[in-house]
């Protein structure tokens, strides 16, 4: 048996990346870029309507926060059947599905009548949008191939990093010049092109009829993950860890959890979320990465707008439009890892630490900040954390497939995806109740803007954990398949 020598797999490399993309490879990644910004885009407009909401529907806080929640949580119970459907149904099939269920559910939610309809629907737009993601990411892993993904990852990272961003701004428009309806009616034109580009773009696997789904390992997983993402946000609401509506579901969610991980370490069949592959290193350090990459970009969305508009005095929409750097930074940070990945080769390593140094520094402004900083100087800082976010994406994404056969692409994407679902809400909760906690009695500028440096520190004490699972990222020896035995 015959070897191919790392020296002969590196210049491999080397002449792949430098290869242009083929046009069918770029239009299938733009094609699933579209679909993907419309879920994105939908849960920071809701989240910025939802005081419109419950006063044009009547209701209490506590019940339109459920908008939110029944939606969050449909994502979080339905994420662990996409790489099962991936495989069942192919590509194509089930990426169109989730496109119709999740535009149907939008079309349904515009025109419901009462608050619990809204919930329902949203519930149900919920399961379509749960998929989209990882089966993005499953898509174009599986038709890229490991030597390229690292040059596709920015086609989907910059609408699911940017997207947040860019939510507030248009959900302002909508609220400030029409009917909180449109706030979902919106998703329906661009969904209908992403379904439309999904025709002719989306390839239709190959289909394995024989693979059953592991209903045990679901009925274990899902509700486990949702009783997780309900109590951390639970925690949230009611600013603290002490109550018992946030110890219940969480103490049920990690005892269901710990039966699941009996079960899948035991069960023939491939469980949802594949425990066995956190022996291998890029997929372990990956899910870490994703974890605390929840925490920092979802959680850092949940305290930027709070901050602008109660330390700062801005509007909803003002606040999304200070928010915007980061997303241009977004931007160029994906593009630029992309590009380093491309023409130097750089390893996971050494551009996660890049980015990771970025949003570091990035953060220490907000630490410091007082009520008379001023906001031209805030932007600079956010455009610098956006860029380390796109930096950090490309490697925490390829990293996970490193080692793992081309079959396991599914699986791992959904475990890695479920990894930054609980971190994000995680994340949320954690800053929610140190935000209500650090803010004073009775307002002042001096010390909102100090409650707020308060939280930023705790922001960058979370960013500062991402660094150990960034140095444990794969180096350059070990990226793709140069360590790794191939027949010739």
């Amino acid at each position: 048996m015959a070897f191919v020598s790392t020296s002969t797999h590196s210049a491999q490399s080397a002449q792949s990346r430098s290869k242009p993309l083929e046009p069918a490879l770029v239009k299938l990644a733009l094609a699933i870029a579209v679909g993907t910004l419309a879920p994105i885009l939908d849960l920071t407009i809701v989240n910025v309507a939802i005081d419109t909401l419950q006063h044009r529907l009547h209701t209490s806080l506590a019940t339109i926060q459920w908008v939110s929640t029944g939606y969050v949580l449909a994502v979080a119970m339905t994420i662990p059947v996409s790489g099962w459907a991936f495989q069942r149904f192919g590509a194509r099939r089930s990426w169109m599905v989730s496109l119709t269920v999740f535009v149907a559910g939008s079309a349904l939610c515009g025109v419901a009548w009462s608050t619990g309809s809204l919930i329902a629907f949203r519930i149900f737009q919920g399961i379509g949008g749960g998929m989209l993601l990882p089966l993005a990411q499953t898509i174009l892993a599986s038709a890229a191939g490991r030597e390229r993904l690292a040059r596709i990852v920015p086609f989907i990272a910059i609408p699911s990093q940017a997207g947040p961003v860019l939510g507030p701004v248009i959900g302002g428009l909508i609220l400030s010049n029409a009917s909180w309806r449109w706030i979902f009616y919106v998703n329906v034109p661009l969904v209908l092109v992403a379904l439309a580009l999904a025709w002719r773009t989306v390839p239709q696997t190959e289909v394995n009829a024989d693979r059953r789904l592991d209903v045990r390992g679901l009925a274990l997983l899902s509700p486990a993950l949702a009783l997780l993402v309900y109590g951390f946000s639970e925690a949230g609401v009611t600013g603290g860890f002490d109550h018992t509506n946030v110890i219940a579901p969480l103490a049920a969610g990690l005892a269901i959890l710990a039966a699941y991980c009996v079960h899948a370490l035991r069960s023939r069949l491939e469980a949802p979320l594949n425990l066995r592959f956190l022996r291998f290193r890029g997929y372990a350090t990956s899910s870490a990465m994703m974890f605390l990459s929840g925490v920092m970009l979802i959680g850092g969305l949940f305290v930027l707008p709070l901050y602008y508009q109660q330390a700062r005095g801005a509007s909803a929409l003002q606040a999304g439009l200070l928010l915007a750097p980061q997303g241009v930074g977004v931007a160029i940070g994906a593009l630029g890892a992309g590009r380093l990945a491309d023409k130097v080769g750089a390893s996971a390593r050494v551009v996660a630490l890049a980015g990771m140094v970025l949003i570091t520094a990035a953060t220490v402004p907000y630490v410091l900040a007082t009520a008379h900083t001023g906001e031209a100087l805030l932007s600079v800082v956010l455009l610098a954390r956006g860029a380390g976010l796109g930096l950090l994406v490309i490697p925490m994404t390829t990293a996970a497939y490193i080692g793992l056969p081309h079959s396991a692409i599914p699986s791992a994407t959904t475990g890695v995806r479920i990894f930054q679902q609980i971190g994000g809400a995680l994340g949320t909760a954690i800053l929610a109740v140190i935000v209500q906690h650090a803010l004073p009695a009775t307002p002042s500028p001096h010390l909102i803007a100090h409650a707020f440096d308060t939280t930023f520190a705790w922001v960058l004490g979370l960013t500062a954990l991402s660094f150990v699972p960034a140095l444990l990222l794969p180096g350059r020896d070990q990226d793709g398949l140069s360590r790794r035995r191939r027949p010739a």
